[in-house]
């Protein structure tokens, strides 16, 4: 009877053990604002069996890489013609979950107060990640600066420029690479969360910048064997909950944009 009741209490013991444990869930993000919004919901997370382990990067490309290896069980960094692009050209199967936000994407300068003032022949610095390029092209086309040869190509690059009416000169780089050559360029086309990185505020500071209609919203992703578990599902409540939509509103002053 005793031997009984000590193997129940050890079991017992073994079973609140687990329970406090938690499952595990790895998550991949850039800094900002995905890493902070995914540490404002780590402790809710906590309470429902899930540890959160959050993974920073400071590309766009390990991220999915590592995911699709299965060392991550989710990203959170990206929108979905970004993914779409990497899926096609690394023939992945990666899928967007919940969106979460939108981060106004805009164009910097130091030397230059307007869009009107930029010379012929200006040189304008732009992300080489297909869909970023694209966006960024787009944006420029908005401006009436050029115009595409297909006006709503989401992967466009300047070899797909139709008109360019005051010759610009355009300088592909690294999207993390961005806001260091802010000074060496004439217009810099910068991701809201790199320009957040490096102290710009987009309301203030961007001379072009997209508005709250912009369909570029980050998603979390993961792949198709792990979209619908417990965890991804807990993790996905908690990234379009009241408390994270009002952190959004607060801490980020309209450079971030909540997409639910």
């Amino acid at each position: 009877m005793k031997k009984t009741l000590l193997f129940t209490a050890l079991a017992a013991a073994l079973s609140i053990g687990v329970a406090h444990a938690g499952e595990k869930l790895v998550v991949g993000a850039t800094p900002v604002p995905h890493a902070e919004i995914l540490e404002l919901i780590k402790p809710e997370l906590a309470k429902e069996g899930v540890d959160l382990e959050i993974k920073v990067f400071t590309d766009y490309v390990q991220p999915n890489v590592q995911l699709n290896e299965k060392r991550l069980d989710a990203n959170y960094f990206q929108t979905k013609p970004y993914l779409d692009g990497f899926n096609k050209g690394k023939g992945a199967t990666l899928v967007t979950g919940v969106g979460v936000h939108v981060e106004p994407f805009g164009g910097y300068s130091k030397k230059y107060k307007s869009l009107a003032e930029l010379p012929e022949g200006a040189t304008i610095a732009i992300p080489n990640e297909g869909s970023n390029a694209g966006r960024a092209l787009l944006l420029l086309q908005k401006a009436g600066l050029i115009t595409l040869k297909n006006p709503t190509d989401a992967l466009a690059t300047p070899k797909d420029i139709a008109t360019n009416p005051k010759k610009f000169k355009f300088r592909e780089l690294e999207s993390a690479v961005l806001p260091r050559v802010l000074d060496q360029v004439d217009l810099d086309m910068i991701n809201t969360n790199y320009a957040l990185e490096a102290k710009l505020s987009p309301k203030k500071d961007a001379l072009i910048l997209e508005g709250s209609d912009s369909p570029y919203v980050n998603y979390l992703v993961t792949r198709t064997d792990n979209a619908h578990t417990d965890a991804i599902e807990k993790l996905s409540k908690a990234l379009t909950s009241q408390q994270v939509k009002d952190f959004i509103n607060k801490k980020y002053d309209g450079a971030v944009l909540p997409a639910f």
